[in-house]
């Protein structure tokens, strides 16, 4: 609640030469971001591939604010991304996955089931095969995505998708990617797809 409250306090902030902030072009968050969070990532025919919510603020920033980015996992970036996000609670996920998403989607899919690192896993295995058995003291869960950005009580922290996505990779030994890499986009998008219909419950908490 305190990165809401935070994320908040920036969507009216100007930052930039242009002396623009996100409601200057967006207006209130409560009406103009209802349903955002529940269909990204989406395809950028501009860019030539996928965007998700943090890759789409700090294009924003750049492009509208002139303003410097944020880092991926910064304090502001996820405060802003969890405010955004909040406003479609309740919604069900529904991302596009035909067209230009398609390729990203089946990337995103033999992502999903391909072993890698030394404990030679896939995602899969853990969160297909093994749903409700205990990993020591955790629940092995489905691996669903719609409470992101979320506070993580064993790392006392807001995380992004991406950086669960990294440290999942560490934990079976395999070299992660860097976040808001076409790899973790495309799995992001399988991902929401798995959870389609799941309602957004930014700003959620995990184990």
């Amino acid at each position: 609640l305190f990165a809401l409250d935070r994320g908040r306090e920036l969507w009216p902030s100007a930052a930039g030469p242009e002396g623009k902030s996100c409601a200057s072009c967006h207006g209130d968050a409560e009406t103009a971001m209802r349903g955002v969070a529940a269909r990204y990532p989406v395809f950028d025919a501009a860019r030539g591939g996928l965007m998700n919510l943090e890759l789409r603020i700090n294009a924003e920033r750049n492009d509208r604010m002139k303003a410097s980015p944020f880092a991926y996992e910064s304090k502001d970036m996820l405060a802003l991304t969890a405010y955004v996000s909040a406003q479609s609670q309740g919604m069900p996920m529904a991302p596009v996955i035909d067209g230009p998403a398609r390729p990203f989607f089946e990337e995103g899919q033999k992502f999903y089931e391909t072993r890698r690192g030394q404990l030679d896993l896939a995602c899969g295995q853990c969160h297909d095969t093994l749903v409700g058995q205990h990993l020591r003291g955790d629940v092995v869960s489905q691996g669903q995505i719609n409470g992101f950005p979320l506070w993580r009580l064993s790392w006392n922290s807001m995380l992004s998708r991406h950086r669960l996505f990294a440290w999942c990779n560490t934990s079976v030994r395999a070299e992660p990617y860097e976040l808001g890499s076409p790899e973790y986009l495309a799995l992001e998008l399988y991902l929401a797809w798995r959870g389609r219909g799941l309602p957004i419950e930014t700003p959620a908490v995990r184990r």
